[in-house]
């Protein structure tokens, strides 16, 4: 089946007691048993419930998958596929990632002694110096975030030594744009609450393998440890995640729409986008992605305060968190999402004062795109004008040529 029958039948069988189409929010904790040791696959709701279980079907079939795990939030999902890991294993991790999940890695899991290495990417030679004898695990996140580096999933993947685990966060391009698993990976992880939830009120993750001793091992640690959706978070889920596909196409043509807008402007110092053909993994984006995805950053000339004041001034891009919703959201990476890295490690990576992310949403391509243009308008820099002090010395307008794009969505 093509994916967008895959998104609206696996898993969604007609209810067989009443003939329901819609799977049921099976609202129970527990069950009743015949006698002890008999029961009809399901004994307590932090183990299973049915309607979580028919979201995990539906979206290991979304990922061309066998076994799927989901969870009450993208890092918690995150956090069971880490619990594979042992103390005294070593991760190599993209350094551009994901604020939350630098907080896990930096501030939790390095206190059960677990080490991380942070590099680029995109070099494979980096990842292949990065690597220790102690290397258990390659974390990537592709297209990165906030930036939109593309990561060669398959190269990376064949650097792996016996016994190592590649697991790819793919939140961003989500499985309608982009298959890890076919690509070499061993693992697949989602934050749900982005585009699979799709309509910005549900929390929720999901970790995704074909490996059947790691669908295990992740299985138990979501009983054990028991940080599970509960059956209306599964069912809000599931629904967003019946048209996935046509949303997917609508967020990446407004997305390209709104891209190539910025890219014109003069007073835009750089946009991230990877459907831009000035992107610098742009060819590697056609050839691993079916997509290019909603999401785009960008710098601005000026001094850094222009992006704080840029931010609050749009009326249809939501200055909020997160990403993937119907609605247009646009977010300071660096007070916001990427608030726990430390701001000299932040700008070291390129996260500076100055970017701004935007989750380009469902409404039309012209209305967001005038938003933008008054917005811009409203704070346009003319060359010569003092820096805020308040904010930092501005970036180096030739850092990020005005027709380059520098990288990778977020989330």
């Amino acid at each position: 089946m093509d994916f967008a029958t895959r998104a609206i039948h696996a898993g969604q069988d007609a209810d067989p007691t009443t003939g329901a189409t819609i799977v049921p929010i099976y609202a129970t904790s527990t069950y009743t048993q015949p006698a002890v040791g008999e029961h009809k696959g399901f004994d307590y709701s932090r183990t299973v419930n049915p309607t979580r279980l028919a979201l995990e079907t539906q979206l290991a079939a979304l990922e061309e998958a066998q076994f799927a795990s989901a969870f009450a939030s993208g890092m918690a999902a995150t956090s069971a596929v880490m619990n594979l890991l042992s103390a005294g294993d070593h991760v190599v991790v993209s350094d551009d990632l994901y604020g939350g999940t630098y907080r896990l890695f930096s501030r939790v899991l390095t206190r059960y002694g677990l080490s991380f290495t942070y590099v680029d990417m995109t070099s494979l030679e980096r990842v292949r110096e990065a690597l220790q004898p102690t290397t258990k695990m390659l974390w990537l996140e592709t297209p990165t975030n906030p930036l939109l580096r593309l990561i060669d999933i398959a190269a990376v993947a064949g650097l792996r030594r016996t016994g190592m685990i590649v697991a790819v966060d793919n939140t961003f391009a989500t499985p309608y744009f982009q298959s890890p698993l076919a690509l070499g990976a061993d693992v697949v992880v989602h934050s749900t609450t982005k585009y699979i939830g799709g309509h910005s009120d549900v929390v929720g993750g999901i970790a995704i393998t074909n490996d059947a001793a790691l669908a295990e091992s992740i299985k138990f640690h979501q009983n054990a440890v028991g940080g599970v959706p509960g059956p209306f978070d599964a069912f809000l889920t599931m629904r967003g995640a019946k048209t996935l596909a046509v949303r997917m196409r609508e967020h990446e043509r407004n997305a390209q729409a709104v891209a190539t807008f910025l890219s014109e402007r003069d007073d835009v110092a750089g946009v991230m986008y990877p459907g831009l053909t000035t992107h610098p993994q742009h060819e590697l984006a056609r050839r691993q992605m079916r997509g290019f995805g909603g999401m785009v950053s960008f710098t601005l000339h000026g001094p850094e305060s222009r992006a704080l004041d840029l931010a609050k001034r749009t009326r249809l891009f939501s200055l909020a968190e997160s990403l993937g919703g119907v609605e247009s959201l646009i977010t300071h990476p660096a007070r916001m999402t990427h608030g726990a890295i430390p701001k000299e490690e932040r700008e070291r990576r390129g996260v500076t004062d100055g970017l701004l992310r935007l989750s380009v949403g469902l409404e039309s391509a012209r209305d967001l795109i005038a938003d933008l243009r008054q917005a811009l308008d409203a704070t346009r820099y003319e060359a010569g004008a003092p820096a805020d002090p308040g904010i930092g010395d501005p970036p180096n307008p030739d850092r990020i040529p005005a027709t380059q794009s520098a990288g990778a969505p977020t989330a």
